[in-house]
């Protein structure tokens, strides 16, 4: 098996867990989301490159708004990289992407101890036209 596969459903299978941790935090009475685009929960592969970097690495988006993504990665990426990252969603019975210019402005060890990985928040810094109009339908669900 290609090894960038087999990383990714490795990061499937551990976001799973993480996932279930996150759904019991969202459902607490207490949290109220103030963010003026709301955040869409999701689970989609990604692929990312920073601007010095040779080769893409791959990822996965936790969640999503038209400013953002929460995303998940094995690799260690200081703040203030910018990236271009591609995001593949399933469309109909095809694969579709859209890709945006981004920067990392937090970073979180996930999982404590053990360092599986890491949490980032990634604002974005450019996107086309064409590509915003599909994170805005994806945001929707129209594309599930």
């Amino acid at each position: 098996m290609n090894p960038y596969l087999f990383n990714l459903v490795r990061l499937m299978a551990d976001r799973q867990i993480a996932s279930d941790r996150k759904d019991t935090m969202r459902d607490s009475r207490y949290f109220r989301d103030r963010r003026k685009y709301p955040r869409v929960l999701m689970d989609l592969p990604l692929e990312y490159i920073a601007r010095q970097a040779t080769h893409a690495r791959g990822g996965l988006v936790v969640d999503a708004s038209e400013t953002g993504l929460l995303i998940y990665s094995r690799e260690e990426i200081p703040i203030g990289t910018r990236l271009k990252v591609g995001v593949l969603f399933p469309k109909e019975c095809e694969l579709a992407n859209f890709d945006v210019l981004a920067e990392i402005v937090w970073k979180r060890d996930d999982f404590g101890k053990e360092k599986k990985g890491y949490r980032y928040g990634v604002k974005f810094l450019q996107i086309l036209e064409e590509d915003h109009q599909k994170l805005k339908q994806l945001l929707i669900g129209k594309y599930k």
